[in-house]
């Protein structure tokens, strides 16, 4: 009798049919290495991931060198990959000068990063909420002139480590101006991983009643407390069918220091394979993929499914 082949497929009611994952990890999973990652070994890595099924990608960041120095090399990674038949690559921009650069290159999708709290706006930006906002319009402008998809991503949606609990009217009223600049979608970031699944689906409740539809809104969990996965069913059960997640489970924050890696791309795709939710994802190739990455780092992937997957110890 041959082994029926896990997990075992058992769907649950009114969630989304397919699912699109987000993949961040070259971009936020490899921002917080202690060093450089070599450029082709980057490029080689977005190149596994697409070949697992993954089609949206995040790329890189143009941001100043002296700020996230791990992604210096955008200039010279992006041209070895843009050309992907079937994967968007966006870049994450932070200010015109970034914008700059990445259209120059051909980048067709470009996120901005704000802040739902003025601690980590000061932190990450170097000025308040609101100046933030005020610097990100003209960018959400331009590349908007240029039909170029942009993507507003917002963290300490939940929590933040200098100011604690988050109100969610201040989230919500944050998520608004970005729609308002002209954001196609949002990402709702739980940049410390203090989410917990009824917190999620008040906030998209909430969100909703505002006029920011289900359909714009896409989850980024952090597994700092194991909430990770139980906060994306809560997100599921809410109708979202964007996702977040990073390869391996890598990443973190720079400016958060009590901010662990991302949810695990295969985490999440085992979870929902489960559950008869289509992604696209080679669930094998991708494991393989990070094991690959992992062994580039020098160290084995956090990812539980990975280690499970590969037999790591």
């Amino acid at each position: 009798m041959t082994a029926q082949r896990l997990p075992m497929v058992v769907p649950a009611q009114d969630l989304p049919a397919r699912v699109r994952i987000h993949e961040v990890g070259p971009r936020d999973g490899l921002q917080n290495e202690k060093g450089a990652v070599p450029t082709e070994v980057k490029a080689e890595f977005i190149r596994r991931l697409a070949d697992a099924g993954l089609t949206t990608i995040e790329a890189t960041s143009f941001v100043h060198p002296e700020w996230v120095p791990q992604l210096a090399d955008a200039e010279q990674l992006f041209p070895l990959v843009r050309e992907l038949p079937g994967v968007h690559l966006p870049v994450l921009v932070p200010n015109g000068r970034g914008l700059d650069r990445a259209l120059a290159l051909g980048a067709r999708r470009v996120a901005v990063f704000a802040s739902a709290t003025e601690s980590f706006a000061k932190a990450n930006l170097n000025r308040g909420l609101d100046e933030a906002l005020a610097m990100f319009d003209p960018v959400v402008s331009r590349a908007k002139a240029d039909k170029v998809h942009v993507r507003g991503y917002l963290s300490m949606c939940f929590g933040d480590p200098w100011e604690g609990a988050v109100p969610i009217h201040q989230v919500v009223r944050v998520c608004k101006s970005l729609r308002d600049m002209g954001c196609d979608e949002l990402s709702l970031g739980d940049t410390i991983g203090v989410a917990t699944p009824g917190h999620v689906q008040d906030l998209l409740a909430e969100l909703n009643e505002e006029g920011v539809p289900t359909s714009v809104i896409g989850v980024h969990f952090h597994d700092t407390y194991g909430q990770a996965l139980a906060n994306t069913f809560a997100a599921l059960q809410h109708g979202v069918n964007t996702i977040d997640a990073s390869a391996g489970g890598l990443g973190g924050c720079p400016y958060a220091k009590s901010a662990t890696g991302n949810l695990a791309t295969e985490d999440l795709v085992w979870m929902l394979q489960g559950l008869g939710i289509d992604t696209g994802v080679d669930l094998d190739r991708l494991t393989a993929t990070s094991v690959w990455m992992a062994e580039q780092l020098g160290r084995p992937s956090p990812s539980r499914t990975v280690r499970a997957l590969s037999h790591q110890e």
